[in-house]
């Protein structure tokens, strides 16, 4: 399979988004009790998906229209939680300012999952 720009692009931002949620998740002024488990399997998930649509085994590669809308769903249900648990419960109703420390890790990879979200869809299979 000969990957075009567009899909070297798509890579490149499920890396960073998976390492931003990784990051999060180790960060010890988040999270002091130690490191946050839905953030690992989040970062976890972004890998396994992009494994899924990108790795050249016939398998995979017959499941690519299912894995394309497993990563696209992925990308969605992420941002909509990040809304949700960020800017609902703690900026909105818990008074917390929108750019705090929090915001290190998930204002870049919104950025990232929103041009993930344009790249995958000119990418439909």
């Amino acid at each position: 399979m000969q990957l075009k720009s567009r899909q070297y692009f798509i890579i490149v931002l499920v890396l960073a988004t998976a390492f931003l949620h990784l990051g999060a998740a180790l960060d010890r002024q988040l999270f002091p009790d130690g490191p946050d488990p839905l953030f690992i399997l989040n970062s976890l998930g972004y890998l396994g998906l992009l494994g899924a649509y990108f790795l050249p085994l016939v398998f995979l590669q017959r499941m690519h229209r299912i894995a394309w809308w497993a990563l696209l769903v992925y990308v969605i249900v992420t941002i909509a939680a990040w809304v949700v648990i960020w800017v609902g419960l703690n900026v909105i109703q818990g008074g917390q300012p929108f750019f705090g420390h929090d915001s290190l890790y998930g204002v870049p990879a919104k950025i990232a999952e929103v041009a993930l979200l344009f790249l995958l869809w000119k990418d439909k299979p």
